[in-house]
Order: C-alpha cells, then sequence, then structure tokens
C-alpha cells in the first residue's frame, strides 16, 4: 500500500460516475421504451439483459415457500436474529406527530405520515445481498409503510436466488417481480400493468440503475446514488496489525474502485500494515479484486500526531470509521464526519454490515459531511399544522400585511386585511 506523509488536504473523492454518453442513452432509451409499452418491454429487457425467457414477472407465494424450505435452518437462524436486531435499532428511530397550544388559541404542529409505498431495488448477478434486503425493508416496515415491493434481476433460469426470496419471505414482503436493471427502475416509477407505481425508490444496483434512479428523481423520490464503498481506520502505535488489515481487506474486496485507507501517527505501524495486507491478500478468494483496489484506491496516511490524524478523518469524511486506538470511545465526539463509526478492537465494520443493527446503507464519496445513513425518516414525510384563532389573526395581523407587502404581494396582504373587515 502506498504510504504517504500529511502535507496538506486529503480526499477520499472519487470522480463520480455520471455515466457515459451511451449509458446514458440507454438508460434514457429504456425508461422511454417502458412507459410506452409497459410489461412487454419489461419482458424484452429481461431477455436482452438478463437472458431469461420470463412467462410472468409476479413471484408467486409458493415459489417464496420453496426457496425458504431450501434454506438451512442454521442459516434461518442467523436471518432472524439479525432483524431482530436491526428492527429493534430502528425503532429507536421513529418519531411521533405533536401539536402545541399558545394561550391566545394559536395551535401548531407536525404530522408524521408514513410513505403509501415504496420499491426496494435488490441487486443480482454476481451475488446476491439478503442483508440489502432488511436494510431497506425494516425501516420501510419500522415507518408504517403499507405497500413494499421487491425487484430484482432474474437468473437466466428465471428464479430469483433462494437466499433472496428466503429473506424477504421471513420480513414478510409479498410483492416482488423478476426485473432489474434500469427497466425495473423505471417500472417502480411509472407504472405498468402489472406493477403498479410507488412513490419512493431505495437500493442499491449497477452504473445503469443509478442513472436511471437519476433520471426518474422527482417522479418519484430516491434515497441516494452511492458509490463505491469505503474505509478508514484510524490507529495508535497499540492497534493490532492484523485486524486493521483484514479490516481493509474486507472493504477492497466488494470493488475495484472500493477505497481502502488507514490513518496513523506511527509510521511502525503503517510500514507492518502495509506488508501484512499484501501478505493475507495471498489467500483471498477475490484477490484480483482487492488488489485492484488497494492499488488504485488504497493509501496509509502518516500524520505528525492523533490530534492531526483525526482532522484528517474528517477531511475524508468516510462511508465507514474505525476506531482501533487506545481510548477509542474518547475520540466519538471529536469525529464530525463518517457514515458509521466502529469503536475498538471487535467491532470490525462486518459486524455493522450484517448484525449489530445500524443500517449499513450509508453516504459515500465524502457525502458523510452532510447526509446520514438509510433510516425511518427517509419513508415518512412531514406535514405542518397552523390553526391561528381569531384572537391570533387580530394580533398579528399588521405584521402578517406588512411582510406580504414587503414581498410586492398585495394579495397575500389582503387575504389577511378582508378578516378583519368581520364580513
Amino acid at each position: 500500500m502506498k504510504i504517504i506523509r500529511v502535507e496538506g488536504e486529503v480526499s477520499l473523492k472519487r470522480d463520480i460516475d455520471t455515466g457515459t454518453a451511451q449509458q446514458l442513452e440507454a438508460v434514457e432509451r429504456i425508461i422511454h421504451q417502458v412507459k410506452e409499452e409497459g410489461d412487454q418491454a419489461l419482458f424484452t429487457l429481461t431477455e436482452q439483459f438478463d437472458r431469461a425467457v420470463l412467462s410472468k414477472l409476479r413471484v408467486e407465494q409458493e415459489e417464496m415457500l420453496t426457496a425458504h424450505e431450501q434454506m438451512d435452518d442454521d442459516v434461518l437462524g442467523a436471518l432472524r436474529e439479525a432483524i431482530m436486531n436491526v428492527r429493534d435499532f430502528h425503532e429507536r428511530q421513529k418519531r411521533q406527530s405533536w401539536m402545541t397550544t399558545k394561550e391566545d388559541g394559536t395551535i401548531l404542529g407536525q404530522k408524521i405520515t408514513p410513505l403509501d409505498s415504496v420499491g426496494v431495488y435488490v441487486p443480482g448477478g454476481k451475488a446476491a445481498y439478503p442483508s440489502s434486503i432488511m436494510m431497506n425493508v425494516v425501516p420501510a416496515q419500522v415507518a408504517g409503510v403499507k405497500r413494499i415491493v421487491m425487484v430484482s434481476p432474474p437468473q437466466a433460469d428465471g428464479t430469483l436466488p433462494a437466499s433472496v426470496l428466503a429473506t424477504a419471505y421471513e420480513l414478510g414482503v409479498e410483492e416482488i417481480y423478476k426485473v432489474g436493471g434500469a427497466q425495473a427502475i423505471a417500472a417502480l416509477a411509472f407504472g405498468t400493468e402489472t406493477i403498479q407505481r410507488v412513490d419512493k425508490i431505495t437500493g442499491p444496483g449497477n452504473i445503469y440503475v443509478a442513472l436511471a434512479k437519476r433520471a426518474v428523481f422527482g417522479e418519484v423520490d430516491i434515497d441516494m446514488i452511492a458509490g463505491p464503498s469505503e474505509i478508514v481506520v484510524l490507529a495508535d502505535e497499540q492497534a493490532n496489525l492484523r485486524y486493521i488489515a483484514a479490516d481493509l481487506l474486507s472493504q477492497a474486496e466488494h470493488d475495484e474502485r472500493a477505497s481502502a485507507v488507514l490513518v496513523t501517527p506511527s509510521q511502525s505501524l503503517a510500514e507492518q500494515v502495509s506488508n501484512e495486507v499484501m501478505n493475507q491478500l495471498e489467500t483471498l478468494p477475490k484477490k484480483e479484486i482487492a488488489e485492484s483496489s488497494i492499488h488504485d484506491y488504497g493509501a496509509i496516511y502518516v500524520t505528525a500526531n492523533l490530534d492531526e490524524a483525526i482532522e484528517v478523518v474528517n477531511e475524508l469524511a468516510p462511508e465507514h470509521l474505525e476506531l482501533l486506538t487506545k481510548e477509542p470511545m474518547a475520540l466519538v465526539g471529536r469525529i464530525r464526519h463518517a457514515g458509521a463509526i466502529f469503536v475498538g478492537p471487535y467491532s470490525s465494520e462486518p459486524v455493522g454490515d450484517y448484525f449489530a443493527g445500524p443500517n449499513h446503507i450509508l453516504p459515500t464519496n465524502g457525502t458523510a459531511r452532510f447526509s446520514s445513513p438509510l433510516n425511518v425518516d427517509d419513508f415518512t414525510k412531514k406535514s405542518s399544522i397552523i390553526s391561528y384563532s381569531q384572537q391570533a389573526l387580530q394580533q398579528n395581523a399588521g405584521t402578517i400585511s406588512k411582510l406580504a407587502r414587503l414581498e410586492g404581494l398585495e394579495a397575500h396582504a389582503r387575504a389577511i386585511d378582508i378578516r378583519l373587515e368581520g364580513k
């Protein structure tokens, strides 16, 4: 790994993949085709891109039951434990509607309403990700969303992976469609004969999915445009170098563009970790992917002291941050920008990916400076409640009219004044 002595600003930011002209044109064409042809477009595009010939789009209950029965009992037990932890964490995020009354009879408040419907995109292709299903579905359920729709590209034989269907079954998701890519996003946004449109789309996908989500934003809401995964480990000389190397590689194996970074005030630790990463790489099944990630987007930043290391971390604003220092909890309050903070040597990043409970759908590419993990609030909307009494309006009418006329909006002012005339 590259060892860099910090002498100025640092950044994890990679160029945002806005798509090539050909990719943008393809996504636009697919969205138009789905809007014009509906279900027929989904069948045609699924055969073209996924090599699957389907007779129907919706997953039948029998398919879910069969997949569920195929799963090992121990695996189902693990899924249930993880779902319970994720649900418990997100239950604590729920907000209540509220109202307050003033002496003059004014009533002000906020009404919290769950979204009517949400579409969850589940990637297919190289791998299946049951953990992403629970991270999208559970907060939506906790928020009170009544209709949760899942879409995922089918395998060549026209089925979805058993682990995906079994997880959906455990979560109680019943509306599932075998469609992926930009065409799935278009179907969720605009609807077809079979798939009724939704209000929001969440979940990760490839560049075509990301571009489609960006294109339909405004027609529906979306969660975020996520970039490649990233981890930053902040460690001092007492940290276990084997733990650090393993955790860096746990993100590097995701994608060739994933980023794995160590920040430390110890030159000795930097050199040892660099060597250990190379040693552990040799036995990784996904060695080529991880090696490319480490070579192109991996780095070890060596700082003058721990205070400077903390500032570097805040500049990086990482998706995942691990604190492997002598007193890690003492540093939490000094971290301003991070999607998730893993504290201490036994809080390895995969603990959060799969089991602890917090959501693993996190802001990437420096956006932790201003955004948050996926949470229950993302599946609700808020309405303000305003009820003025006659007394309150009489007391404040003059001020309101002055402000309206300040902006040149005479009709606004008259809408207030007319109520003082008593007619």
